[in-house]
């Protein structure tokens, strides 16, 4: 399961950055995981409360924005999301394929809740 190294990862750099800042507890952990990133959702919540544990997000929540995956279409000028799971994108409007991917594949960290 990659998910708990992804936790891990996670948890160790949120602890990192809540230290430089002065924080002495992490509350909330927010990511943004994109639709082809890979990750199942449940295994890494499952990870998510071992990776915590003895740190300073031990009683941390792990907030989660699923972003869809998103692919721009170069003949119709649009952006258009994709409906499978897959990273097979066909513009629904022209069904040009497309290779522009413009979201769907990342994971981050983007912001934590400290006291």
């Amino acid at each position: 399961m990659h998910e708990f190294g992804l936790a891990v990862s996670m948890v160790d750099l949120a602890v990192e950055a809540a230290r430089k800042e002065g924080a002495e507890r992490i509350e909330a952990i927010h990511v943004e995981i994109g639709a082809l990133a890979g990750v199942v959702p449940e295994a890494l919540e499952f990870a998510f409360g071992g990776a915590r544990e003895g740190t300073m997000a031990a009683h941390a929540r792990l907030e989660v924005t699923y972003l869809p995956a998103i692919a721009y279409c170069a003949t119709c000028q649009s952006e258009f999301e994709l409906d499978n799971r897959f990273g097979i994108a066909v513009c629904p409007r022209c069904d040009t394929p497309s290779a522009d991917l413009r979201q769907g594949r990342e994971m981050h960290v983007s912001h934590l809740e400290v006291t």
